[in-house]
């Protein structure tokens, strides 16, 4: 060996044995701070086993739809605690609940408390409901469900999605009879404890009923990636009910869903909805608050006299693994010559990121969102899922000779999803109100604790 090549070597080994003590120095300070270092890396670890816990190609939880649509999710394998359920021979039963308590308050300019002199901080009831449901032991899938839920606003039980569902799977269906969302809007499908915010965009509120009693056809073609959603609605047996705002109506939406997995990877999701019906006693009026429950109806349209309105618009969503973003838009022409037959619209834009890895899953049969699940849940020893967003919202209920207000917010947004179970929601909304001619500016301040069973 050369003087050249004697002096690469020592160099190399004095490198080595550098590095050595290095990784020797790095091990007695981990041994000092076990806790930090564990921590540290449970974290760093979470992302890369989101991926490898999940296989790209499950999505046989993506094609399972029951008669409760989003309200009735099967339940998750890791749940803290699982639905009861019971075999009774000729059908399964089991049983389901869920409680929201918000609690909000308020900053309002001098306009503002022109417009609302009364924004006090409130602890409150959001919603309480009570879910049973089960299947039926025939060849074909053939499910159930009976839901009631707690009106806080009005102090009262009433009866919610209630009806039947049975699969045809020759031609990539469902069929539904019953109470039900009429299908109209992706986020309005979604059951409202799924949301990625406290509460849904406004426009959605003021113009699209919570609930209808009909007939749907539901479909998903593998194949094609193409999903459709059709029904006919009356208040034959909702009549006098809050949500009761049409004599008949018919709802449409059709679209685009492709994805790598129900709970993983790429999703691109694009929608077409379309909606007509007959107004109930010749009257619709438009109203919504401002994605907060305890506050008043920021925009009202009033009553306007009315025989028919139809509702169009698009939806469009992208999913990369851990971030999600995308949108509704929507417009309502109210056929009334008395108001100059008026335009409405509205929508919304957002974007999550889980930070903690987990990818928020997406059921093909029925073209919705579910809830996050946690990966390492609080009750695990894990941080659970946190998903902060960021979310605008426009709303304009103002036409020719109808001042119903414009109304937009931004609203940054924390959830932290602590067991399958537990949600916690922390809440900062900006909004600005621009009616009668004024705008007045309010804040808003809210946490929600959600319980799911």
């Amino acid at each position: 060996m050369n003087t050249e090549d004697g002096s690469l070597y020592v160099g190399r080994n004095k490198t080595l044995v550098r590095a050595i003590l290095r990784v020797r120095a790095w091990k007695r300070m981990r041994a000092r701070t076990t806790f930090l270092a564990a921590a540290l890396g449970l974290c760093a670890s979470l992302g890369a086993s989101a991926q490898s816990s999940r296989t790209p190609s499950d999505t046989s939880r993506a094609m399972t739809l029951t008669a409760g649509e989003a309200d009735d999710e099967p339940s998750r394998p890791r749940a803290w605690l699982k639905r009861p359920q019971w075999d009774l021979g000729f059908m399964t039963f089991h049983a389901g609940g869920g409680l929201l308590y918000d609690v909000i308050a308020y900053w309002q300019d001098s306009t503002s408390k022109e417009q609302f002199a009364s924004l006090a901080p409130e602890l409150k009831l959001r919603d309480a409901r009570l879910l049973f449901g089960g299947r039926f032991k025939t060849k074909r899938s053939f499910t159930w469900q009976a839901g009631v839920m707690y009106d806080a606003a009005n102090s009262k039980w009433l009866v919610r999605q209630t009806g039947l569902m049975v699969a045809v799977p020759e031609i990539d269906s469902h069929f539904f009879i019953g109470r039900a969302k009429e299908g109209f809007s992706l986020n309005k499908v979604m059951v409202g404890y799924d949301g990625w915010s406290m509460e849904r965009m406004p426009f959605s509120d003021a113009a699209i009923p919570l609930l209808a009693d009909g007939i749907k056809w539901l479909g998903y073609v593998p194949s094609r990636h193409w999903f459709w959603n059709l029904g006919m609605f009356t208040d034959v047996l909702s009549e006098g009910q809050s949500f009761s705002s049409y004599n008949y109506q018919f709802a449409a939406r059709t679209g685009y869903s492709r994805m790598s997995s129900d709970s993983a990877g790429t999703l691109v999701h694009l929608g077409m909805n379309f909606r007509i019906g007959s107004v109930n006693n010749d009257t619709i009026q438009l109203r919504s608050k401002p994605e907060a429950f305890e506050a008043p109806y920021f925009i009202d349209t009033g009553k306007i006299p009315a025989s028919s309105a139809l509702t169009l618009g698009p939806e469009l969503y992208y999913r990369a693994g851990r971030v999600l973003m995308g949108g509704e838009y929507y417009w309502e022409r109210v056929n009334s010559p008395q108001a100059a037959d008026p335009w409405f619209h509205g929508g919304e834009v957002m974007i999550s990121w889980i930070t903690t890895g987990e990818t928020r899953p997406f059921n093909l049969a029925g073209s919705y969102f579910t809830e996050v699940e946690a990966d390492s849940t609080v009750v695990q020893g894990g941080p659970g899922a946190w998903a902060p967003l960021l979310k605008f919202s426009y709303t304009n209920l103002t036409n020719g000779p109808i001042d119903g207000g414009i109304f937009w917010r931004v609203t940054p947004m924390l959830n932290w999803y602590l067991t399958d179970n537990v949600r916690l929601e922390f809440a900062y909304g900006q909004g600005i109100l621009n009616k009668g001619g004024v705008k007045g500016e309010t804040k808003f301040f809210q946490s929600r604790l959600q319980l799911r069973l």
